[in-house]
């Protein structure tokens, strides 16, 4: 079997890496053959959510064009095309119609609310040009959906059947031995994203002030974007870089996942708090989307949704080293059982075999 990947970035970007990029080598040992194909180079991603760069990014995305035509040619040798989140970034579904025209099978794979309208803030001249709802028609082309969360396959299901549900998962085995965190004279509470959801912080801003003032020791550290309140020194922001990823996880004491409740972030599938769970870091969440389905309030983690709910679980965890402890103990415990890619490559490669099958039985009857 011959399997090929359309993806939007290349491996530093987080969607594909742990979508596609970690369950690679399962499909390897199971005698898959796969080519990964992304529209945005290496050199792309690295300017692509800075402001401006505006040529730089226009040229880039001419390369992307003319090396996805290209892809939609080589899938003529591939027996199933599997798209995650989209095969071209603007207009319509004319790839995944060109697809359907040469009787390629496609999975598609969607784990955010695409469907609606949603651009970032240094690329919003884009807007103009972008369709989401064309996820609508890529739904109906496709021979299988894979949805990251139940929202997201309950909105596919309405034009779909052919839907299952996997969510976002992690390698347990490069993401450990943070289990246990010896006591240190300061206590980071740490951000893990990008510049796209960096805004959610400010949900929280006047929690952030008050905790500051009352714990001395307290240090906010965000990886992956740039964030701070006037007067307060107590705030680090650095880059998000993969090199460095486990080493910055490994420095948070408690993690933190502030988010709106929208149609946007219902969406969302929860990886923040999967991300610190594994690591056995501690985590406050907003309620929202898939973070309700994940931590369990009080038992793994924590659930926050009011600036005096977030003040005192924060605070909870601040003042006690032992409860820290036993709540990252068991959100690593919920992670290894539910959210590992052990657990969910299976799935995966069930879902590309079944398709396999299926497809080809009923052109070989």
């Amino acid at each position: 079997m011959r399997v090929i990947f359309l993806v939007p970035y290349p491996s530093e970007g987080p969607s594909n890496r742990y979508r596609i990029g970690q369950y690679l080598p399962y499909l390897k040992q199971a005698g898959i053959r796969y080519r990964v194909c992304s529209f945005w180079s290496k050199a792309a991603f690295r300017v692509l959510y800075k402001d401006g760069y505006y040529l730089r990014k226009i040229y880039f995305f001419i390369i992307g064009t003319l090396f996805r035509l290209i892809n939609i040619f080589q899938s003529l040798r591939y027996d199933i095309v599997f798209i995650h989140r989209e095969a071209y970034p603007l207009g319509g579904a004319f790839f995944e119609i060109i697809l359907k025209l040469f009787k390629k099978p496609v999975i598609f794979d969607f784990d955010d609310s695409i469907f609606l309208p949603s651009t970032s803030k240094s690329n919003s001249f884009m807007d103009r040009f972008k369709n989401p709802h064309k996820v609508v028609q890529v739904i109906k082309l496709s021979r299988h959906v894979i949805a990251g969360n139940n929202y997201l396959a309950e909105f596919a299901s309405h034009y779909n059947s052919a839907v299952s549900v996997i969510p976002t998962a992690i390698d347990t085995e490069r993401y450990k031995n943070f289990v246990f965190r010896a006591p240190k004279p300061n206590l980071i509470i740490g951000w893990m994203g990008s510049v796209t959801t960096i805004d959610f912080i400010d949900g929280i801003r006047d929690v952030i002030l008050k905790l500051s003032k009352k714990y001395p020791q307290l240090e906010f550290r965000i990886i992956g974007g740039d964030y701070s309140i006037r007067g307060l020194s107590n705030i680090t922001s650095k880059p998000w870089l993969l090199e460095t990823e486990l080493s910055e996880l490994g420095d948070f004491d408690i993690g933190i996942m502030p988010m709106p409740d929208n149609i946007w972030t219902r969406g969302k599938c929860g990886f923040k708090a999967i991300l610190y769970m594994t690591m056995g870091i501690p985590c406050v969440c907003s309620p929202v989307g898939a973070n309700k389905e994940i931590v369990s309030d009080g038992v793994n983690g924590f659930l926050a949704e009011t600036e005096s709910g977030w003040t005192d679980k924060l605070s909870l965890l601040i003042e006690n080293p032992r409860l820290r402890q036993k709540l990252g103990s068991a959100g690593r415990r919920t992670v290894e059982e539910k959210y590992s890619v052990a657990v969910n490559a299976p799935k995966i490669l069930g879902a590309i075999q079944k398709l396999y099958s299926e497809y080809y039985g009923e052109r070989d009857n």
